[in-house]
Parts: C-alpha cells; structure tokens; sequence
C-alpha cells in the first residue's frame, strides 16, 4: 500500500482531525447506540428520555453558568496584577487553580452521579431492594472528597517545592 505525502493532511483538511479522531467517535457512538437499544427493550425509555433532558438543561442552564461564575471568580483574585509582556521566571511558582479546580469537578460530579444516595434521597427504595441504609454514602463522599483535594494540595506542594529548586 503507498501512501503519497499529502493524504494525512489532506484528511486533517476534510475532516477536521486525524482518522484516530474519526474511529474514537464511531467507537463512542457505537456503544451509545448498542446503549440506547438496551433502554428502549427494557421498556424504560420515556423515563430515560426525560431524565437526560433533564440532565441537559438542568448542566447547560443552571450548572454550567453557575460553576463557570465561580472559576472565573477564583482566577480573578489569584492572578497577579497585569505586567508587560515577558518570559516566566525560571522556577515560577505554579499556578493553584488546576489543583483546586480539578478535585472540586470530580467531587461536584460524583455529587451529581450519586446525590440520591448521598443526600439519602432514595433511603426507602434503596433498603427496599438491598437491605441496607445510605447512611454510608455521605460519609463515603466526604472522604473520596477530602483524599482528592489531599491529593491535589500533595501535588501542587512538590511541583511548587520543584520550583523553588530550580531557581537555586
């Protein structure tokens, strides 16, 4: 098989990405797809159909501007105040607001997957079908919580300290 100098970039061109782009997005559909005909046989597509709605307007109109607000928020008093154009000092110090920012959006996510359990919204149905309480969950959030956000301040130390390092 030859391939002739242009075709990658001609593809990039015509598609936008690379073909490795094209196959992870007909991989994600296929497994949406095989997703949705398992909803539509078990009989429970109106109420599935309704919660993703849900889902969709309750992130793209509240959720999103609000966390949105509340980053740009927090960027705003951690940036340093405007100077001319420069390169970065050799071992500047990181900026803090990926290691506070990723912790809080996977906490915030596992919040939204699980806030039945977590906020014992679902306490009779769930001791109905287990036997047992959802007591547990907050606690479990918590701490999942508190080992992200340990993690996170555990990083942003050592790549601070290895800054520090570099300037010596």
């Amino acid at each position: 098989m030859t391939h002739h100098r242009g075709e990658p970039r001609r593809w990039t061109t015509a598609y936008g990405a690379g073909p490795g782009h094209l196959l992870a997005l007909a991989a994600c559909l296929a497994v949406a797809g095989y997703a949705a005909t398992r909803v539509v046989a078990a009989g429970i597509w109106v109420g599935f159909l309704l919660w993703f709605v849900g889902a969709v307007i309750l992130h793209d109109l509240v959720l999103l501007p609000l966390y949105s607000y509340a980053d740009t928020a927090v960027q705003s008093r951690l940036r340093p105040p405007a100077r001319p154009l420069r390169a970065p000092p050799a071992g500047r110090r990181p900026p803090p607001v990926n290691h506070v920012r990723v912790p809080a959006g996977l906490s915030g996510l596992l919040l939204l997957v699980w806030f039945p359990l977590i906020l014992r919204a679902s306490e009779h149905n769930y001791r109905e079908a287990t036997g047992l309480s959802t007591a547990p969950y907050v606690w479990r959030w918590l701490a999942v919580t508190l080992l992200l956000f340990a993690a996170s301040g555990l990083l942003y130390a050592l790549r601070r300290r290895a800054a520090v390092r570099t300037v010596r």
